[in-house]
């Protein structure tokens, strides 16, 4: 059973979020907050493995309440919730040890998806989200796109054929067991692989990871069991 932990500050969203997760019977939400503060607090209460957080929220955002539970807690994985417009909130989580983003108007299955990759330790990255945050990056101009581009091409360049696959996985949100049955290896050989991509990389989560996969332009379509 996969304990969940919602947060946002509408009463309505917390709703909504807990009636398309309780669908899933594997899935038990344990409780809810309305601001940042409450959020880490009962984090460390009730322990659970997945906390879905809005990113804005009064007295602690959702940036700060993940940074604070990636700190504290960090079996409990994180989920942002955000909405178009919120580019750079999003860019910030990224560092901030969030290990994955919906969009709040996003397809139900989405959400359970996503809390799933991150129970089973991997982390999810939407697509629109992915595609938001490469958008948002390209805003500053062509040069500057253009320079992102080349240098995560390079960066990439610098994997093996393999850690290169994995990565364009990653780019989709694919978890290692989901990877495993792509690759047609062990769970724990992908973990290794996803390990050294990090380090290759220089970056601290795969959701940073899938977007370096999205800015060199390597992300693959969705594996038939991601559906």
């Amino acid at each position: 059973m996969i304990r969940v932990l919602i947060a946002d500050d509408e009463a309505m969203i917390r709703a909504g979020v807990r009636a398309v997760l309780t669908t899933d019977p594997g899935i038990d939400v344990v409780a809810e907050a309305a601001d940042g503060h409450d959020a880490v607090e009962l984090v460390r209460r009730h322990r659970p493995q997945v906390a879905v957080l809005d990113i804005r929220m009064p007295k602690v955002n959702g940036i700060e309440a993940a940074a604070e539970i990636h700190r504290t807690v960090p079996t409990t994985g994180v989920i942002m919730l955000t909405t178009f417009g919120e580019d750079d909130y999003i860019l910030q989580a990224l560092g901030g040890g969030a290990a994955g983003f919906l969009i709040k108007s996003g397809e139900p299955e989405e959400l359970i998806t996503g809390v799933r990759a991150v129970a089973d330790g991997a982390a999810y990255l939407s697509p629109k989200v992915a595609a938001r945050v490469v958008a948002h990056l390209a805003s500053s101009g062509a040069a500057a796109l253009a320079g992102r581009r080349g240098a995560a091409r390079e960066r990439v360049d610098g994997l093996t054929a393999r850690e290169r696959e994995v990565l364009s996985f990653l780019g989709c949100g694919l978890s290692n067991g989901q990877i495993a049955r792509r690759l047609h290896v062990v769970e724990g050989t992908v973990k290794a692989h996803v390990s050294s991509v990090l380090a290759r990389l220089g970056v601290d989560n795969r959701a940073a990871a899938a977007v370096v996969a999205h800015e060199a332009g390597i992300v693959l379509p969705p594996a038939p069991d991601q559906q």
